[in-house]
């Protein structure tokens, strides 16, 4: 029997035959998949955004609409006065100053010492530097509550206290996720380039600031952000180790503003909340495609 002949009988028996695929149920089931994956995710992300857009919202209101019809949501007339009230009833100007220049200083020396850290952690090996490394970073998984009153001791020995240097110095020194980071991103460029640092004749140092230091743009970019964001944020310390209303920062002046006007005005507390959110929320919308993608190129989510 041929080749065309046993064709010929396999096609004519049905019980023999193939069942056929169907392409198009496949994907439309897939289609419908990533339907409602992203109906999903939609609906979260409004239900994280109310809250922001309700405090918008509410600094736009009056206070009469605000005590005959508190659940309303589009204001009814639209006013920027509490804005203008909001930022001339408390040192508002002061407190963006001090926040703005504790970042700064704050992110440049958390960039600096955790590049040096994350390089020496990756690339030096010493006598115990897996365990010392593993112990640092147990540190983050201790809460802050905890470490308060040591801290606080610490910073009264230093004659710290009421003063900005309790909250620059630590977090300029001491942030285990940050050298993380930068330990990822140095595992991740490829050993060659300090071999040939090394065979040029440059020493340590040299290959740090010359060859490493530049590779970790990326990543010192995304870390910027982050940083910023917990500084900024930053509310518990604050509150303990500054007594001079000259010397608080946004989060904690806004928390003294609430004591004084939060059962009076709402509007007033929520125009405060917004010029209080709005820096940082412009900076992470501008920076967060570079976070991911530096997330992804440190491999986090692989190594």
């Amino acid at each position: 029997m041929t080749a065309s002949d046993i064709e010929s009988t396999l096609v004519g028996r049905p019980d023999l035959e193939r069942p056929r695929r169907r392409p198009e149920s496949g994907r439309g089931r897939r289609a419908a998949g990533r339907v409602a994956i992203h109906a999903a995710l939609i609906v979260a992300g409004l239900a994280m955004v109310f809250p922001f857009l309700w405090m918008l919202l509410t600094s736009f209101k009056t206070l009469p609409q605000l005590l005959q019809d508190p659940l309303s949501l589009w204001p009814d007339p639209w006013t920027i006065d509490k804005y203008v009230d909001a930022w001339n009833a408390v040192p508002f100007g002061q407190a963006y100053l001090n926040s703005i220049y504790i970042c700064v200083l704050a992110v440049v020396g958390t960039l600096i010492t955790a590049a040096m850290a994350g390089y020496a952690f990756a690339r030096i090996r010493f006598r115990g530097s897996r365990v010392l490394f593993i112990v640092f970073l147990a540190t983050q998984m201790i809460p802050k509550q905890v470490t308060l009153i040591p801290f606080y001791l610490l910073m009264a020995e230093f004659g710290w206290v009421d003063s900005h240097l309790s909250l620059i110095v630590p977090a300029m020194l001491v942030n285990p996720f940050a050298v993380f980071l930068m330990r990822q991103f140095v595992l991740s460029l490829p050993k060659e380039l300090e071999e040939a640092a090394l065979v040029d004749g440059a020493g340590r140092w040299r290959t740090f600031w010359s060859i490493i230091l530049p590779n970790l743009k990326p990543g010192l970019g995304a870390l910027s952000i982050i940083v910023a964001l917990d500084v900024w944020n930053s509310f518990l310390f604050p509150l303990v180790l500054l007594n001079s209303p000259d010397l608080f920062t946004v989060p904690l002046l806004l928390a003294s503003f609430r004591g004084q006007f939060g059962s009076v005005d709402y509007g007033l507390v929520m125009a405060a909340s917004a010029l209080a959110t709005i820096p940082m929320l412009v900076a992470f919308v501008i920076g967060q495609r570079r976070i991911l993608n530096s997330m992804a190129a440190s491999g986090l989510g692989g190594r």
